[in-house]
């Protein structure tokens, strides 16, 4: 156990997704397998991912550049509605980074051209989630406004690669296609009741014989491991943070209506409340004690 916390607490510069993409080869197939492109000199690429990028305790995975097209890649093992706001902080700062030094005047007359952004998730978490959507930030602004006419907005495509999922793309790329297989494997092991650690040994072997991912879990089996356990421990952080804040919303909920009725009671109104239809009753409460749904 003490080396399996150890090895939890080690921080490494890449996750998993990023080092199975850290070749260029690798990352425009992935590229080419998604927009329906057929390019095929990864010198065509310019890497721009900033390392030192941190976003609500998420890490950037990738960014790059392939002709006049700046792509931002994640991958997402937690489904977050947020991913629009995120990607706004980070192209603000890709592109600050595409200006700087550079002969380009923002206040000048000349328009200056900007590579064209596009942003992907890769989600392989447990909630169920449709191959592809789409999240605009547009869709965080007050209701009633004309979202359309924001002043700003970001989009992100979301895209589900659990096994059996966009088969086509990765009938287009085989790396993305063994991670998934993979991941499928942690997930059955897990589901034997075994440790995490044994879990994920065990998904290793397995791959390394069938001859998925064979040259990366073979060079670098200890820091895969690694990875895939602080990822597991930090989801298990996540989730035991969101369970303890609903237990104690719904403490507080309970002791709110309480004192709500005792006050009701003391001031004679519980009966007024009791001779109208549940409907009204809300009504009369919000309205009355100023209270949202």
């Amino acid at each position: 156990m003490g080396n399996e916390r150890n090895c939890v607490n080690r921080e490494y510069k890449d996750r998993l997704f990023k080092l199975i993409f850290r070749e260029k080869e690798d990352l425009l197939q992935l590229y080419n397998a998604i927009n329906g492109t057929d390019y095929g000199n990864p010198e065509d690429m310019e890497i721009n991912t900033l390392e030192d990028a941190v976003y609500m305790g998420m890490k950037n995975d990738v960014s790059f550049l392939v002709k006049d097209i700046l792509n931002l890649y994640e991958h997402q093992s937690t489904y977050s509605p947020n991913l629009p706001l995120r990607g706004l902080f980070y192209f603000a700062d890709l592109y600050r980074k595409i200006m700087t030094g550079d002969d380009r005047d923002i206040y000048g007359s000349k328009q200056i051209q900007l590579p064209f952004p596009q942003f992907v998730v890769f989600y392989n978490g447990t909630r169920m989630q449709p191959e592809r959507q789409v999240f605009h930030l547009h869709s965080a602004f007050p209701e009633g406004m004309n979202r359309g006419n924001a002043a700003i907005d970001c989009h992100a495509v979301m895209l589900n690669i659990n096994y059996g999922q966009n088969r086509e793309i990765m009938r287009k790329c085989r790396k993305l296609e063994e991670y998934s297989l993979f991941i499928e494997k942690v997930r059955e092991n897990k589901k034997r009741k075994v440790s995490i650690r044994e879990a994920i040994d065990r998904a290793v072997e397995e791959c390394i014989n069938e001859g998925i991912l064979e040259k990366i879990l073979r060079e670098n089996r200890e820091e895969v491991c690694s990875m895939l356990l602080s990822e597991y421990d930090e989801q298990a952080h996540i989730e035991n943070e969101k369970k303890i804040a609903r237990e104690e919303g719904i403490i507080k909920g309970r002791e709110l209506m309480i004192q709500l009725v005792q006050y009701l009671q003391k001031d004679g109104r519980l009966r007024d409340l009791e001779l109208l239809s549940d409907e009204d009753a809300r009504k009369k409460l919000y309205q009355e004690y100023n209270l949202t749904e």
